[in-house]
Parts: structure tokens; sequence; C-alpha cells
């Protein structure tokens, strides 16, 4: 890879005759660093763009990268995420800037824009170096700067970007969605972004402070007082404590009230209860629904009595502003309201958490905490002093505990072969034969929905790992297996809360029930997608979690419509 900005820059020459002299002048001028003499000052200039982006972590950067790979005339970008402030030096237009940073969902506000003579960008360069010196310096924070090249970035281009970026539309400026939209139709809009489970290398990472997207162990609530009832926390037909499947950090940045934003899945992990939940997601109402699956959605602004408002800092410095509710010892999910009468200590979500922890050891444990030397550990364990660490709750069938990292789609457009075996099978990436969607292929064709089916296998196997689909965009629609089972937009309710209509976010795929253990057995949970729809002004009126509304698409085999 070439190591000068201006090496990148590739010159047309109209004079035949003069075409040797001009392209040894012109390499000259590149190794040298000089301006190209062909050029008049005001093509001798770039413009320096000057952003202002809320940056979380690395996640955060790493996707306004790979949006401003792609964007023709960057030359240069220096990522400040202690400053929150984004510095593009080359040619783009600052308006296709911004606009390329907030397809990545990121508020983008402009600070400046300059044009300056190559000469004078070096100015930016020792002014990004001495501040990343000074960040250094502050807690380990650090800029990140990447140069992006013209003949890299040609191999990494897929498709005309002009026509994408005018072919979505951004949420924030749109008044509703299309009512004349087909429902039928198998095509998907939208950029969506993908999620994969990985183990958490530093399990830390996944407390509520941090604001993780995870899946499977106990969920990291981002309000920590005001959790959901009991009554919501509870299972529409058996009545036991839903179990926690997912979390997803989605702030919407146009809002002051989403400047952090947690959406939540629980669900029962009784098929018989999911198969039950079939019929009640048919009603018209979600008032009155008696559901195995619930969604939950937390915001907050950004000055909150729980945050600080600065970005999160990965150091033993970096804690909450205040302690949360008591949860319970067992699952680790739901608020203890129960104590356990022998050592008034541990607490619980139900009385069936409190006899299964009797049961599994607790009976004994209650004679040992009432010793004076082992009580300060205890309760250190389980009291406001200390956060619980991630995974350390005395259930042992709660779901392995995952980091959830995102990804474009769009990034996995150019590693699918033409081999045409993608259309018969789809392999891992650990290069072992996916279960899981082996075997809803051939459900699918047995029942002839064939077509719908090889849709969505020639969708996902761009990257067949992938267990979570999201695009909260108007024009997106959820990636369906079958075309039976879908609902039509009058069976989607309207917002319990401000009767404001509710839109796609994003959906579940089968794949998690792989990372999760799950077997194939006929009574074992089962699922074809779960799409979960929000409401569209993510309204900030009633509770600190409110319920949204989840549609789940089962096999064929279950013989359930």
């Amino acid at each position: 890879m070439p190591t000068h900005l201006y090496s990148s820059f590739k010159y047309s020459i109209s004079s035949h005759t003069n075409e040797a002299w001009s392209s040894m002048l012109s390499h000259a001028c590149v190794s040298l660093q000089l301006p190209d003499p062909r050029m008049d000052s005001d093509q001798a200039k770039v413009k320096v763009t000057e952003l202002h982006v809320r940056m979380d972590c690395d996640g955060c950067v790493q996707r306004i990268k790979r949006a401003l790979h792609v964007l023709e005339g960057v030359h240069e970008v220096y990522i400040d995420v202690a400053r929150q402030k984004l510095t593009v030096v080359g040619k783009a237009d600052p308006e296709k800037v911004m606009k390329a940073v907030r397809k990545t969902r990121k508020a983008a506000i402009l600070r400046s824009e300059q044009q300056r003579t190559e000469a004078a960008v070096m100015d930016v360069k020792q002014e990004a170096e001495s501040e990343r010196e000074a960040s250094s310096e502050n807690e380990g924070l650090e800029i990140q700067m990447v140069r992006f090249y013209e003949e890299d970035r040609n191999s990494w281009r897929r498709g005309d970007d002009e026509e994408e970026e005018d072919g979505l539309l951004d949420i924030a400026n749109e008044e509703g969605p299309d009512e004349e939209e087909d429902d039928d139709d198998d095509d998907v809009g939208g950029d969506e972004t993908l999620g994969f489970v990985e183990k958490p290398k530093n399990p830390e990472l996944l407390l509520r402070h941090f604001f993780p997207s995870k899946a499977g162990g106990a969920p990291a609530w981002l309000d920590p007082v005001g959790l959901p009832t009991e009554k919501s926390s509870t299972c529409g037909f058996c009545k036991e404590p839903l179990q926690f499947v997912l979390q997803i950090y989605a702030p919407i940045s146009d809002k002051e009230s989403t400047f952090h934003r947690m959406l939540y899945v629980f669900m029962c992990p009784s098929m018989s209860c999911l198969l039950r939940d079939q019929h009640e997601q048919w009603k018209r109402s979600a008032e009155n629904q008696c559901r195995s699956v619930k969604v939950f959605r937390c915001q907050l602004p950004r000055s909150n009595p729980f945050y600080s408002s600065e970005p999160p800092r990965s150091n033993a410095t970096n804690k909450p502003s205040s302690t949360g509710a008591l949860l319970c010892c067992w699952c680790g999910a739901w608020k203890g309201d129960k104590v356990c009468s022998s050592c008034k200590f541990a607490r619980y979500c139900s009385v069936k958490h409190q006899s299964m922890h009797w049961r599994s050891g607790h009976k004994n444990e209650c004679c040992k905490i009432l010793n004076a030397s082992e009580f300060s550990a205890f309760s250190a364990n389980i009291g406001k002093a200390k956060l619980p660490t991630t995974g350390k709750y005395a259930c042992g069938n709660l779901w392995p505990e995952y980091e959830i990292i995102i990804e474009d789609e769009s990034d996995f457009d150019y590693e699918i072969s033409e081999d045409s075996n993608h259309m018969s099978s789809l392999v891992s990436q650990t290069n072992k034969i996916d279960e899981s969607y082996q075997f809803l292929y051939e459900k699918f064709e047995a029942n002839g929905d064939t077509k719908v089916w090889a849709s969505f296998q020639s969708r996902i196997a761009k990257a067949p790992a992938q267990v979570l689909r999201y695009c909260r965009d108007l024009v997106a629609k959820p990636l369906w297996p079958l075309s039976s089972g879908r609902p039509s937009k009058a069976d989607i309710p309207t917002c319990i809360y401000c009767k404001g209509p509710l839109c796609y976010e994003f959906q579940i795929m089968p794949q998690l029930l792989y990372y999760f253990g799950v077997k194939n057995d006929p009574d074992s949970l089962d699922w074809g997608t779960i799409v979960v729809y929000t409401c569209l002004d993510s309204c900030d009126t009633g509770l600190s979690y409110k319920e949204e509304f989840a549609w789940v698409q089962l096999y064929p085999s279950t013989g359930v419509v």
C-alpha cells in the first residue's frame, strides 16, 4: 500500500506529444510530495471538514470508517473519540460526508469547512498528532487515524454509491410509512446491519454502564431501578419468569430522550407456550394479549441519574453514577422482591426460583452466610455496594452469554462464492454444517414453500452465522423464511402508550438456537424468525420499560399458521 497521500492522485494528460514528459513530471511531484504544476490553485486545494459525531465505542468508529471508505474523494480521516470529533481531508463534499456518517445512525453536526492547500494540510496532521499524544496521556484515550487511497477504495466499492444513497430514506426526515406498500413483496429494503455472537473477551465490558449488545446470560438493565413489573416479567400462559434472550443498544440520534436506547427480548423456554403464543399474536390489539415472547424498550437522555454524560472508558475508574435494584439471585434478570426467610439476604423474583435455589444448595449456604466471617463477602456480591459480575448467578440453565458484534451486510457481498453449492447447503464460518438452517431447509422444501425459502437462504448465505438483522428504516422489511404466517399491516397493532404506528426494527434468526445449545428434539424450543416492531416515534411517556410487539414465525411442521 502506498505511504504518501499524493500517490492516490491520478492525473489525466490530454497532450499526446508531451505524454512522456508529463508522466515524468507527475511522478517527480508525487515523490517530492509537491503539488502538481498542471493543477490550478483551486484544484491544488483540498477540503478539511470537521464534524461533531457521537461515538461511544470502537464499534461506532469501525462503522464510520467503513461508511467513509467507499465515499469518493475522501483521502484521510482523523477520529478523536475523546472529543467526539471527526476530521475528513480530501475532495469530498461536506454534505456527502455528513450523509455518509448519518447513514450509520450517528448524529453528525458540521463544525467547520475549510479549503486548504496540500501544504497547509500538514497543520491538520500535526494537530491530530498532538491531540493523540495528549489523549494518550489521559487515561489511555486514543485518536484513531485512517488513510484511504483511491486504488484500495476501488476494490472495496460494490455498486454505485450515489444511487444507493438516493435510494435509501433517512428515517429522521421521513413523515411516515408508505401506505401503499405491498405486503407480499419479498424484496427487503433498507441498509441492513447483521449481528454475530462471540464469546466475550472481557466479561466486565458487558455490564450495564458499557451499554452492551449481548445475548444469553442475564440482562444489563439500562434503567437499573424502574424494572418491569412482576406481571410483565412472566409468561402469559405458564406464569413462570421469562428467560433473557438478547438486548440491542439502538440509540436514535435525532432525539434527546433517546440518547441511550436499549431493546430487550425475553421468552418462555417452553415450546408448548410458544405454540399457544401463535394464536395471541393474531389479535389486533396488543393491550390484552397473553404472550410468551416479550420485548421491552428503555431509553434515557444524555443527562440522567445513572450514567456520566461522557463516553464510557474501559478502565477501573469507569463506574455507573448510581446503583440499581437488587436482582434475583437465581436468574439475575428480574427484581428480587422476595427475600429468603432464613438468611434474610438472598433475593428472588418468584417463588419458583426461590425453591429451585433452595434445592440446588442454598439451604447449606444459609448456614454459612450466618457466619460473620463470610457475611461481608456474601453481602458484597448481592448488595448495592458492588455490581454483580456477569454470568455469576445460581441458575445453571441460563443460555450461554455472548457479545453481539455488529457488521454491515454490504461488507459480505464480495465474499459470496459463485459456487452453486450455496443453494443446497450452508456452511458456517467454522466450516461445520449449520444444522439449524439445513434442518429448516428440509422442512421448507417438503412444505412446497421453496420460492420464499430460496430467497431467504440466498440472502443469509452471505453470512450464515448471523443471529440478528437490524434496520430501523421505513423502507426496510423483515426477511421471512415462509410466505405463510406473515402479518399484514392490519395485523401489526399500534403503540399501546402513544397509539402511534409501529415499525420494523430487527429480527432474530434461528441460528441463535444453535449457539444457545438448544437441541432438535420435537419438544425443544424452535422458531423460523422473531420479528420485533417498535414505536415509530419511540415515545417517552409512562413506564421506564415499555412493551413493544414481537411476531414469531414458526416452522410448517408445527401445524400453526
